[in-house]
């Protein structure tokens, strides 16, 4: 493979969304003032940001031709393999921007290693142009990620690095029937998490501990907390708030998705119904009457290159 270009992906700050929001830093900063905030932290993390975002482009300048690519316009952006990516930010941007790239070589780069964890971010901009010239000479390592996928009947498809969330667009019960390995159910719940293995420590985490909870409030001596373990090529759904009625039951709860076994779910909402991934929830598939989704394991991978 040969690399030719560099596309950097990065996202506005905090600072930059609320200037985007009040039109000037001066009546951002009253705002956040005056509610008891600190703006000072506000400019901190965007100055830390744009340093590191400005080292990262110098260095790659001498090694490569680059341009800057905004989070919002991944969906249109055109990727090839003649390209590697730098992704400079928290590791939502990662998850983002791997749904776009098709198995190209993500170098993620934590900005601000003193701010955020930064589990996907193993990389700063003091040490992420050697992972660049190790791409560019073809012995690079990398970590290859399960991606999950819904696809709707009408031929619509999202994927997603995290999780898929099947369900209402508001906080109004998601009606539905779910198909998994021969068994179907009338539904009516909070809506449907559908995890990979790179997400199961997020979103669906969430639901063991709201589960565990309860179980410790009425079995005081429940045993220990219980946690998503999945393999690389497998993925696992949990309904949220299943209510069981006359007509709606709770039995199909939770399944592991496989190559072989996917999730069928077939919509029964007339409007609202959505499927968003990765927790944005701008990037969706309307889900009403009629629409049909099989989720289950990708074709496309997600490459996140490795520290040697």
């Amino acid at each position: 493979m040969t690399v030719e270009y560099a596309i950097l992906v990065k996202n506005k700050t905090r600072l930059e969304r609320l200037i985007e929001r009040f039109n000037t830093a001066a009546q951002a900063k009253f705002y956040i003032e005056h509610s008891g905030g600190d703006f000072a932290d506000y400019e901190r993390e965007h100055e830390q940001f744009h340093e590191s975002l400005a080292s990262v482009q110098r260095q790659l300048s001498r090694v490569i031709k680059n341009k800057i690519v905004e989070q919002n316009f991944l969906p249109a952006f055109l990727f090839n393999d003649k390209q590697v990516v730098i992704v400079v930010g928290q590791d939502g941007l990662v998850a983002n921007t791997a749904k776009y790239v098709n198995g190209i070589p993500i170098i993620a780069v934590n900005p601000d290693s003193e701010r955020y964890d930064g589990v996907l971010l193993p990389f700063t901009s003091g040490n992420f142009i050697h992972a660049v010239e190790t791409v560019q000479a073809g012995r690079f390592n990398i970590r290859i990620a399960t991606l999950a996928e819904a696809k709707l009947n009408q031929g619509q498809r999202l994927l997603a690095f995290n999780d898929l969330f099947v369900g209402a667009a508001s906080h109004v019960s998601a009606r539905y029937l779910i198909n998994y390995n021969q068994q179907q159910e009338e539904q009516s719940s909070s809506g449907i998490i559908v995890s990979t293995q790179a997400g199961s420590t997020g979103w669906l985490s969430s639901v063991f501990n709201m589960s565990y909870g309860i179980q410790q409030f009425i079995e005081p001596q429940a045993h220990e907390k219980p946690a998503a373990i999945l393999q690389a090529d497998q993925l696992m759904f949990a309904v949220r708030e299943p209510f069981q009625s006359k007509q709606t039951q709770a039995d199909l709860v939770a399944g592991i998705l496989t190559a072989d076994i996917p999730l069928k779910i077939e919509s029964l909402m007339p409007v609202n119904g959505v499927i968003f991934s990765d927790g944005i929830e701008s990037d969706f598939l309307q889900f009403n009457s009629g629409a049909v989704v099989t989720i289950g394991i990708a074709e496309e991978k997600a490459a996140l290159v490795v520290a040697e």
